[in-house]
């Protein structure tokens, strides 16, 4: 046996500690990819082994300093532009149109768990579009993650092109910058468009409410999917406590909100409209 090997016995602290504190289920099989995923850390820090590391955390007082970064490079962030189109679709034909006649303004968005920041910037782009096609509205998107060093990345606003591509070549040329080095082949969002865009770090686990205002349409897709089904109620229920009523709420496709008994209605596949306050 590999004495370098990542320790069952420390997996099943890790595993216990990353559930405990975002809420992300880290089965035995998961094992090896912890330990790929610790190894940079492991060098980072100038340590010889993954147990070093492990003894470090446990053992020698170094987790509340550590924890930040050990959760950044676990978990697990994986997005995409327009992921799930249809649910862009039923944002600009019902849900905004919706809003807007209801007379709410500012129109306040959330994508929770934006990992590197494809999903608010698609946002961004489809509301201003929105905003320039039907007339000027007032709107605020902020958009969180648990990942230090996700939020940092999505705060750079810098592309590859093969990551872009998903989005429409007209929306590409409206609201992207291309890099004056054409080997590099990046883009960055333009400043109008980040502008629009604040970033926090919030972990969906933590008691309270993350803003002071309640918001009319939030997007928590494909979180959810890590979590236990307790640890999904508890967070759905939040996320419904976040939502005005009549707002939206938007899960990933292979999520479901269904049976939980919260003031909600199902109005289309895994969105979810708010029908009264919690």
């Amino acid at each position: 046996m590999d004495s370098t090997a990542l320790k069952r016995t420390d997996f099943q602290r890790i595993s216990h500690l990353v559930e405990t504190n975002c809420g992300i289920r880290l089965p035995d099989g998961k094992r090896t990819m912890v330990e790929g995923r610790l190894r940079k850390r492991v060098k980072a820090l100038g340590l010889q082994h993954v147990n070093d590391y492990c003894r470090m955390l446990f053992d020698q007082g170094g987790l509340d300093e550590e924890l930040i970064h050990l959760l950044d490079s676990v978990t697990t962030n994986k997005t995409d532009f327009f992921r799930e189109p249809r649910h862009f679709d039923f944002l600009v034909d019902h849900a905004v149109p919706d809003l807007l006649e209801r007379g709410v303004r500012p129109l306040r968005v959330w994508s929770a768990a934006c990992s590197s920041g494809e999903e608010p910037y698609t946002l961004a782009m489809i509301l201003r579009d929105l905003s320039n096609g039907i007339g000027p509205f007032d709107m605020t998107i902020d958009a969180s993650d648990i990942s230090t060093r996700m939020l940092h990345q999505a705060m750079t606003a810098i592309y590859t092109e093969q990551v872009v591509s998903p989005v429409p070549l007209e929306m590409r040329r409206r609201y992207m910058l291309r890099s004056r080095n054409r080997v590099s082949q990046r883009v960055r969002m333009t400043p109008e468009i980040r502008s629009m865009i604040a970033f926090h770090y919030i972990n969906l686990l933590d008691e309270g409410m993350p803003f002071s205002q309640k918001m009319d349409i939030v997007f928590c897709r494909n979180v959810l999917i890590y979590f236990s089904r307790e640890t999904q109620a508890r967070v759905i229920h939040k996320l419904v406590s976040s939502i005005t009523p009549g707002g939206y709420l938007f899960l990933g496709h292979s999520e479901s909100a269904n049976g939980l008994q919260l003031p909600m209605k199902q109005v289309a596949p895994s969105v979810y409209r708010i029908t009264d306050g919690l």
